[in-house]
């Protein structure tokens, strides 16, 4: 009776042993679950923006993002113009080279200025567009647009010749014609409201093999620069790798003042910052040392001549202290129609990849998901600057910096008065002649180290478009896979086997050789044509979009100048697309807002039982 007695006993010991176990449990995982949830709180707390799109900073934090801003676009818009340079016959005249500087930055800063402001309302910089670059190139590589021989060799080149001048403004205003007709279609498709339509069909598979079709279409002129001193290019290269990949992370102590800190010593990042501008003063510092030093040979004909600091003359000398950039000032353009067709295909590609970033933009910066009349705005000044762009010959369209968009993550700094100020920035540096002259006598190694690292990026920057979708699908591997390997074989073989496209009728023919010779219209409208007809789900295309909006902001996306209410009371408002004819809330608001509540009202729930 004893024992049955004690095994009972156990037995209930044993059981009520179990029930706290698994109240312990219980209670431990919901402490559990409120630490997970409030450590979720707090990391989103640390990712919201120091200063959102209508704050406005101090202005010395202004001044100084607002230049940091200007050195991270500077090296995409002079990577630009020393591409023109090689197919505008330019590549010994390094004063014009200068101009085309100053004359793209001045240019970048008037579109910034008007996208910030009446555009899409966003803290995003505009600046010179490498989706102009293929076609362009293809342009100016036709029989009839080829540099003469002599234009190559830099002793035969004098910039002051009237046969010179006027053989590489011809050029410049073939260019000048076909940009600005091509971006009359972008001011339409812009403001008429077609883009919100359009992008239904454009998701990751069209603009992943469209835009790293970019950085791969241009292999030939990076080793073109690169091979005119390897060990220069490697340098180069290997700096700009080091200073933003290795060292980003490493502080630089840099004495400060503050009332409460009074003088005091504060971290600045000044590899993270300015890693491409380090990198090219660094090299170019070593190049002027190895020409004083005559390591580098002096004679024209040896290897690495190019890499001499004094090549390219007198042009900080020649050039003038001040000049303003207008429009026509190489003469009147002219049209082509092959270069309208191909700077079209261009600006589509350039469109799909800014609504990309309007969307990365309004996330970094605290704002919602921009609304399609900001969006149909936003693509109408671009297409307003490339109009401008062609008018005051830049020889390029302008578009949406994503270089740009990046740095608001990293300093926290989304206010649209840091970018507004950099337009005004890149306005003032453009019209300072000594600025562009400087930049113009960079040795060639080390533009070709710079354009190794730059294009590649560009190339990476397209392949991680398909985060979005579900890459273990065979569907999207074909279409990717299918797309980028044709845009590469059918162009290579057009280009050696010219005759094929002979249709006895010179312009169709010019046109039919840019368009097939362009690899990212061929890669985009495979891309497009498969992702469209083969079935897929939208969440296997990459097509849903599953963020959450962070901190929505009213009034972000509004017409500036009080227009926006005036406009809200006019009736015909509505039809007008680009116009907003309601609230400028974000449209998710309400919906947000409800989600929020609950969200609450169940975390209430969970810390009474806790």
């Amino acid at each position: 009776m004893d024992s049955e007695l004690e095994q009972r006993l156990d037995n209930h010991a044993l059981h009520v042993q179990e029930e706290d176990n698994d109240f312990n449990a219980h209670l431990q995982g919901r402490k559990e679950v409120k630490a997970c949830r409030d450590k979720s709180i707090e990391e989103t707390d640390l990712n919201k923006p120091a200063y959102c799109v209508t704050d406005v900073p101090p202005w010395y934090l202004c001044i100084f993002l607002a230049i940091q801003h200007y050195l991270t676009a500077f090296g995409g818009n002079i990577s630009i113009c020393f591409i023109l340079s090689e197919g505008l016959c330019l590549q010994h005249d390094s004063l014009t080279q200068s101009y085309l500087i100053n004359n793209l930055f001045f240019v970048s800063g008037l579109c910034t200025v008007l996208q910030v402001t009446f555009g899409i309302r966003l803290p995003i910089l505009q600046g010179g567009t490498f989706a102009l670059i293929i076609p362009t190139m293809t342009l100016l590589n036709l029989p009839e647009m080829k540099c003469p021989d002599w234009s190559k060799n830099a002793t035969l080149v004098k910039a002051s010749f009237p046969e010179f001048t006027e053989m590489w403004q011809s050029r410049m205003r073939t260019l000048q014609g076909s940009i600005m007709v091509a971006s009359l279609v972008q001011i339409l498709v812009g403001f008429s409201g077609l883009i919100g339509f359009l992008m239904r069909f454009i998701g990751p598979l069209t603009i992943a093999p469209t835009v790293s079709l970019i950085g791969l279409s241009l292999y030939d002129t990076s080793g073109d620069k690169a091979g005119s001193h390897w060990g220069i290019s490697a340098m180069t290269a290997v700096l700009i790798i080091l200073f933003s990949q290795y060292l980003r992370s490493i502080p630089i102590p840099v004495p400060a003042y503050s009332k409460t800190k009074k003088l005091h010593r504060s971290k600045f990042f000044l590899f993270q910052k300015m890693p491409v501008l380090l990198g090219i003063l660094l090299s170019w510092l070593i190049c002027h040392l190895l020409t004083v030093s005559n390591i580098l040979p002096s004679d024209n004909n040896q290897y690495g001549y190019e890499a001499r600091t004094d090549v390219k003359g007198n042009v900080l000398s020649e050039a003038s202290w001040f000049m303003i950039p207008y429009p026509g000032q190489w003469g009147m353009p002219s049209v082509s129609l092959a270069g309208v067709f191909g700077m079209i295909a261009g600006l589509i590609c350039s469109m799909a990849e800014s609504v990309g970033d309007y969307h990365s933009c309004a996330r970094l910066s605290g704002a919602c998901r921009p609304p399609k009349h900001a969006i149909n705005r936003g693509i109408g000044i671009e297409g307003l600057g490339s109009l401008l762009a062609g008018a005051f010959g830049t020889g390029n369209g302008t578009t949406s910096f994503s270089e740009n968009v990046a740095v608001l993550g990293i300093t926290k700094v989304a206010s649209r008065r840091v970018i507004l100020m950099s337009g005004f920035f890149m306005i003032l540096i453009g019209m300072l002649g000594k600025i562009g002259a400087i930049f113009s006598t960079i040795p060639n190694p080390v533009i070709g180290g710079l354009f190794m690292v730059m294009f590649g990026v560009i190339a990476a920057a397209g392949i991680s478009s398909l985060r979005a979708t579900d890459m273990y699908s065979s569907r999207n591997i074909f279409v990717f896979g299918f797309s980028l390997f044709s845009a590469l074989v059918i162009p290579n073989w057009i280009m050696k086997n010219p005759e094929v496209l002979n249709t006895g009728v010179k312009e169709v023919d010019q046109v039919l050789q840019i368009l097939f010779t362009t690899r990212m219209f061929i890669g985009g409208c495979f891309g497009c044509f498969l992702d469209n007809t083969i079935p897929g789900s939208k969440r296997e295309r990459g097509l849903l979009d599953q963020e959450d909006d962070e901190d929505l902001k009213e009034k972000v996306y509004g017409l500036p100048f009080g227009l926006s209410s005036r406009l809200q009371s006019r009736p015909w408002v509505r039809y007008i697309p680009f116009c907003p004819s309601e609230d400028h809330s974000c449209p998710e608001k309400a919906e947000d807002t409800i989600t929020s509540q609950r969200r609450l009202s169940k975390h209430s729930i969970v810390d009474e039982t806790l």
